[in-house]
């Protein structure tokens, strides 16, 4: 443990301790950083496996590849048995920018389709650290205008879409609708934005003080490690990565703000909702008491992964009513 920082497995809820047992059974330390990025993907994708497992089935699934601004993008479209309007999410997974696919999230992905009665649809952008920064951002925004361009083929509305995503999916959410908003002006078209425990510019917080270690994968050393392999140019414009170093007091969409209270990156969402609301910006944040990062893929244990995305489609659900 990493000195002064808190015993987070004193804090945790029964059902979190529970989940963790079953994670070390499944890949022991399959969040270590000090592997090669190949092996992380491998553990990570493992250890996967089985939260994926059951959850709702959509009516219909496409896969498809679409030609991108940095080659062959990976997209699935998950459409739900009961639809409300023709509104689209797309889902941006997390793991650290380096690990991570639609296979992954197979199941979050599935289970906010259900509960938002959308159609979702998960993007696999290149990782680091062979594609680095601002490669990511770049993908997700042109997928968004690409779905514009095609929404009647694909039966969406044109001007009801999403982001929702996890960890470095939230980071890259907040970013791409930033990235649209500075380069095309207009987001009207974007109903809101669904993060759940995402980085979005802190270097040093109490949070990242006082939790992170081998549980989670995020030590200091860990979060160091993913900033590493994303980042590339140190000198290049950040504003897309460091999110609070970018104008976030006109033109975000409205925001659902999830986070465990043992998350490292707690205060990442804190200070996001903070500046938000403070500027007038519709947001609204949740955090989840007793669990730690990355508890969205735990349904098939913890009853707060369900919850927070119940609370994050029924925030969704209310947007259209405005």
């Amino acid at each position: 443990m990493e000195t002064n920082k808190y015993n987070a497995y004193q804090m945790m809820t029964p059902k979190m301790l529970e989940t963790l047992t079953k994670q070390n059974e499944l890949v022991k330390d399959a969040f270590s950083t000090d592997v090669t990025f190949e092996e992380m993907r491998e553990n990570y994708s493992e250890e996967r496996k089985y939260w994926n497992e059951g959850g709702p089935e959509p009516i219909r699934t496409i896969d498809m590849e679409l030609e991108g601004p940095h080659g062959s993008i990976a997209i699935r479209f998950h459409y739900p048995k009961s639809r409300a309007g023709k509104g689209a999410i797309v889902y941006i997974h997390g793991g650290g920018f380096v690990v991570g696919n639609l296979d992954t999230h197979s199941k979050i992905m599935r289970l906010l389709m259900e509960e938002t009665e959308s159609v979702v649809i998960g993007i696999d952008y290149h990782l680091a650290p062979e594609f680095k920064y601002p490669t990511q951002v770049e993908e997700c925004a042109f997928l968004v205008e690409w779905l514009r361009s095609h929404s009647e083929e694909y039966d969406i509305d044109r001007n009801d879409i999403s982001f929702a995503g996890d960890s470095g999916g939230a980071n890259l959410s907040l970013a791409a609708a930033l990235y649209l908003r500075d380069t095309r002006a207009d987001v009207s078209y974007i109903r809101g934005l669904l993060l759940y425990y995402g980085a979005y510019g802190l270097t040093d917080s109490k949070s990242m003080r006082l939790l992170g270690g081998d549980y989670d994968g995020l030590s200091r050393k860990d979060l160091n490690a993913y900033t590493k392999m994303y980042i590339g140019d140190e000198n290049a414009d950040l504003r897309y990565f460091d999110c609070f170093s970018n104008d976030l007091t006109k033109g975000v969409p409205p925001c659902y703000i999830a986070c465990g209270d043992l998350d490292p990156l707690l205060d990442d969402s804190k200070l996001l909702y903070d500046i938000l609301t403070y500027n007038n910006v519709k947001a609204e944040l949740e955090e989840f008491k007793g669990v730690i990062h990355a508890f969205l893929h735990h349904s098939r244990i913890l009853p707060e992964s369900i919850k927070a995305i119940q609370h994050g489609a029924n925030f969704y659900k209310s947007l259209a009513e405005l």
